[in-house]
């Protein structure tokens, strides 16, 4: 991996392989600038937090999690929304990224949130709660642009099921420019 290269951990708040905030990640990847190394996390096998079972040490999926968004410049958060909420699997993979509390991974970490819905509101609520979560640990979610993607079935090809609605091609190339340009301040801020 090249000096210039910026690792990018990916997140998707939802389980289901076809989802479609899977999609919406994916058509990000595509359009991601390629200096970027894109990581996956798989949320699926992260157990519900228990302060017992971390009182033991960390699960191994716990261990990775956590190390993936450490050895990130950023973390990339695609979610859906769950009656009006972050989906638990995220939420719970959060507060396990956020311990211990004053030495989390989360500390400091630029974030970009992004989401998409059949619904008209586009996941707000759920990024809402994201961001709520992400600022008590003192993680460094970037404002915007947003990216509240609704009706995301009608945005999708019908032979293909990928994202190819031109308009949010466009704002989501906008959205990853913005999120490289966010990391960058705290890269230089580093050195």
């Amino acid at each position: 991996m090249s000096e210039n290269k910026l690792t990018i951990t990916a997140i998707c708040g939802s389980l289901r392989e076809g989802s479609f905030n899977r999609r919406v990640l994916k058509a990000m990847e595509e359009l991601a600038s390629k200096h970027w190394e894109i990581h996956h996390v798989d949320l699926s096998t992260i157990p519900l937090y228990n302060s017992d079972i971390e009182s033991q040490g960390d699960p191994q999926s716990v261990v990775e999690f956590k190390e993936s968004i450490r050895k990130a410049d950023g973390v990339l958060i695609v979610t859906p929304e769950y009656n009006m909420g972050i989906p638990g699997v995220l939420k719970n993979a959060l507060d396990w990224a956020s311990r211990p509390s004053k030495s989390s991974v989360l500390i400091q970490k630029p974030f970009a949130i992004a989401g998409a819905t059949p619904g008209s509101g586009g996941t707000a609520q759920s990024q809402a709660q994201v961001r709520q979560t992400l600022l008590a640990m003192n993680a460094y979610t970037m404002a915007g642009p947003k990216i509240l993607i609704g009706s995301i079935h009608e945005k999708l090809n019908e032979t293909t099921g990928e994202l190819d609605d031109e308009s949010t091609l466009r704002h989501l190339e906008r959205f990853l420019t913005a999120f490289e340009e966010w990391i960058l301040v705290f890269k230089q801020t580093q050195k």
